[in-house]
């Protein structure tokens, strides 16, 4: 059991670290589609975003001011708790995502962010029942997150069901869009499990990539759905080095200014989905509902389209 908790806790760590960024990514996509002008954005300047990024302990102290002047406020909760989780406060994370879900109890991603907090905060134990049980209710709630089922994985490999793990890893892995910054560490891990516990993977990761490979050649007909056309390496990796509670300020920063150009430009069906998409991923699930009135309001014509995509991303009333 101790091998296969180090096993299991080394590419957690990697994955971890690679998950922070996915929203980075996320918001970056939709900087890149949607510049200035109609032109798309070729570069991401992190200095910019930086220099005028407030520190950490701004943003922290905001936040908690935040929800002591309205405890309602479940997207404060939720800012609050990815804030602590990026300075490395993970009991304190907790206890914010905690309130967030019991404000927003349907939204998964609070639920696999407690989780995710939980697993942090407890230093002995690599699965607490608590995190577990908020992984559980958050795979319920969507079986498609992306933090629930690496954990539930982990969580398997941990009691011995490695080739469940990789299994589950792997379908992961099937979800992943391709290039996405997480993927290779989704890999490695799927490699070093299989490695240690004699497992050989070599045909089902290859059939794995085989039809990957086969879905993003098709069309993708709904944005919403849609593999974020994400961010070079290079680009990653330069977010990745800003300071702890500045990469979210980034992520504010790009969305925000998504929001500037779609009041400009309202006509912008596409954008209205990927800023609904974005507001939905960062859990500011009124902002996200709030921008489906203003994008159905402007296209009244595309209100189908706008609705249905709404939809599929969980926006509130659709």
């Amino acid at each position: 059991m101790t091998e296969t908790v180090e096993t299991s806790k080394i590419p957690r760590a990697v994955l971890l670290g690679a998950l922070v960024i996915f929203i980075i990514a996320i918001a970056f996509g939709v900087s890149r589609n949607f510049g200035s002008e109609g032109k798309p954005n070729t570069a991401l300047d992190v200095k910019d975003i930086s220099a005028n990024a407030a520190g950490p302990e701004a943003v922290i102290a905001s936040l908690e001011e935040r929800t002591r002047k309205d405890p309602g406020d479940v997207e404060a909760w939720q800012l609050l708790g990815w804030s602590y989780f990026e300075n490395g406060r993970y009991l304190d994370s907790a206890n914010a995502y905690g309130k967030a879900t019991k404000l927003g109890p349907a939204r998964a991603v609070y639920w696999s962010s407690l989780g995710e907090a939980l697993v942090m905060a407890d230093e002995r134990n690599p699965m607490p029942k608590a995190a577990k049980a908020a992984f559980d209710k958050a795979i319920i709630l969507d079986p498609k997150d992306p933090r629930s089922r690496y954990f539930l994985a982990v969580s398997k490999d941990l009691d011995g069901d490695h080739k469940g793990a990789i299994n589950d890893w792997l379908d992961l892995l099937r979800d992943t869009p391709k290039d996405a910054p997480w993927e290779s560490d989704l890999i490695r891990t799927v490699e070093q499990v299989g490695k240690i516990h004699k497992i050989d993977i070599t045909e089902s990761l290859a059939s794995t990539q085989k039809i990957r490979a086969s879905d993003l050649s098709g069309t993708l007909k709904s944005i919403a759905a849609a593999p974020i056309p994400g961010p070079s390496k290079t680009d990653m990796a330069q977010a990745a080095k800003l300071p702890p509670g500045q990469q979210q300020q980034m992520v504010t920063s790009m969305v925000e200014g998504l929001e500037a150009k779609l009041a400009k430009n309202p006509k912008n069906v596409d954008g209205w989905i990927m800023l609904m998409r974005s507001r939905m991923t960062l859990g500011e699930t009124a902002k996200a509902k709030g921008a489906l009135t203003k994008s159905v309001a402007s296209n009244p014509e595309a209100r189908n389209k706008l609705l249905k995509e709404a939809q599929i991303l969980g926006v509130p009333g659709t």
